[in-house]
């Protein structure tokens, strides 16, 4: 792509808007570029391409053909990685090494649902003698799929991979806050030669009437989105008078458990880090921190002297711990969400917060911040902070733990810490959360779905049930020879 501007790729096409926008590096708060800012005009253009190659093209029959693209795509994904991670970097504000993490999740994703689209299969019957019935998966034709900015890179393509191989055609609808590095996306699908046009559709926008437009369109009859739980409740209720189907991760709270006999050297690193990774700016960071009585104070002191030492600084510096959040005004937010929480009795372990002093002071730098809390229900714990903001809370018994995790609306993942054989599980299993992890933090497997209970979600991601999504059912019933 050869024009100054990212533009959007819409039908095989590089596609300009009336209104531009800067990008901002949120480190230094410096332009790096400039975006085509898209709208309801280029997401309808972008419907009718995608309405036609569905129709048109032999993309939703030919499951050779949807095979062979995701896996040149995987290819392509990885000969760009570093280019990728480098705009990322820039654009988005995480770590080289955080920026690395989500690009090269990508091929496997991409490879996964390759390998599904030649083997998933429907069934047959012979319900009685002289009939037949077949059960065939079809495609449920265009995919609209809405992409958050804290991951645009793998989250796009979470949705998109399985929309593909489920035979739709897709619109793509990315934030306008990483629009240099959805355009350089958009040029690497571009260069996979067997991808017809009109399959893939990619527009940016910094507002919400591109997405709004095609979540009204009885166009795009089904909607993948990642982003917070009052979005995907608005999506929904405009969604349902068109009853469409609906894919939603949504917003999380992760209580992080840690029972008296954990390991506090494998486990505290991974406290720190389930905190700091993407500067909490993660549907799964570890934002809820329960602690058994008995190590409380260990705890207490040694996570304290880890998160005021993590380094916070631009992704070209090699020592940055923690990058920045995406721009100065979620600073604010956050600044206002911590200080609600102290004036409301949270005591205060580790006061981080906004960058004031030296160069970092352009950018849009948060310090790590832990609160002591023994209300649940102040906001600071029921409410999503998407910054890094941890709050602490003390527990005696592990029925005690259970309801202390339990007690919010959100239900997305959680964590156990204990080197106890069987309880780990037993806890597990009482979660009230789509996804445990236990001695660990933040794993995912491109073969294991991930979602959310309660508020959290709807429907599944990675593995075989992501598909589901996009795919409806047709029952046909023979009876072969009758007149």
């Amino acid at each position: 792509m050869k024009n100054s501007t990212a533009l959007h790729w819409i039908d095989g096409q590089w596609i300009d808007s009336e209104q531009h926008q800067d990008s901002i590096d949120p480190a230094t708060g410096e332009v790096i570029g400039r975006y085509a800012d898209g709208g309801a005009r280029e997401a309808a253009h972008a419907a009718a391409a995608a309405r036609g190659a569905f129709a048109d093209s032999p993309w939703k029959d030919d499951r050779a053909l949807r095979a062979r693209v995701l896996n040149a795509l995987a290819d392509a994904f990885e000969r760009h990685t570093g280019a990728l991670v480098e705009l990322l970097s820039a654009e988005n504000g995480k770590i080289k090494a955080e920026a690395a993490f989500e690009v090269g999740m990508v091929p496997s994703k991409l490879r996964y649902y390759a390998s599904l689209v030649r083997t998933e299969y429907g069934r047959a019957l012979e319900p009685k003698a002289g009939s037949l019935s077949l059960v065939l998966r079809e495609p449920m034709g265009v995919a609209g799929i809405i992409a958050p900015w804290n991951s645009p890179v793998v989250l796009m393509i979470r949705s998109l991979a399985p929309a593909l191989a489920a035979g739709c055609t897709a619109v793509v609808k990315m934030p306008g806050q990483t629009a240099q590095t959805n355009a350089l996306l958009s040029a690497i699908m571009a260069g996979v030669a067997d991808l017809p046009s009109g399959v893939v559709n990619l527009f940016s926008e910094s507002g919400a009437q591109g997405a709004r437009w095609m979540i009204e369109s009885p166009d795009i009859p089904v909607i993948s989105f990642t982003g917070s739980t009052a979005t995907g409740r608005a999506i929904a209720e405009v969604g349902a008078r068109r009853l469409k189907r609906f894919g939603l991760e949504l917003g999380g709270k992760t209580p992080m458990i840690v029972f008296d006999d954990a390991d506090l050297g494998a486990t505290l690193p991974k406290l720190e880090k389930a905190l700091t990774v993407f500067s909490g700016q993660f549907c799964m960071t570890g934002s809820r921190l329960l602690v058994q009585r008995g190590i409380a104070d260990a705890v207490r002191t040694q996570l304290a002297a880890r998160l005021e030492a993590v380094r916070v600084g631009p992704a070209s510096d090699p020592a940055s711990d923690m990058g920045p959040l995406i721009d100065k005004p979620n600073v604010a937010r956050v600044e206002r969400v911590v200080e609600a929480a102290i004036a409301a009795g949270a005591r205060v372990l580790v006061r981080g917060g906004a960058v004031t002093e030296g160069a970092l002071a352009r950018g849009a730098f948060y310090r790590p911040t832990l609160l002591e809390v023994s209300d649940p229900q102040l906001d600071i714990v029921q409410k999503e902070t998407f910054g890094p903001v941890l709050t602490l809370q003390v527990f005696d018994t592990e029925a005690e733990a259970v309801a202390l995790a339990n007690d919010s609306e959100f239900g997305l993942a959680a964590s156990i810490w204990s080197r106890d054989i069987d309880r780990p599980l037993r806890v597990a299993r009482r979660l009230q959360a789509g996804t445990v992890w236990i001695n660990d933090w933040a794993v995912v497997y491109d073969e294991f779905e991930e979602g959310g209970y309660k508020q959290s979600g709807l429907g599944r991601l990675n593995g075989m049930a992501a598909m589901d999504d996009f795919i409806q059912y047709k029952h046909i019933a023979m009876t072969p020879g009758a007149a």
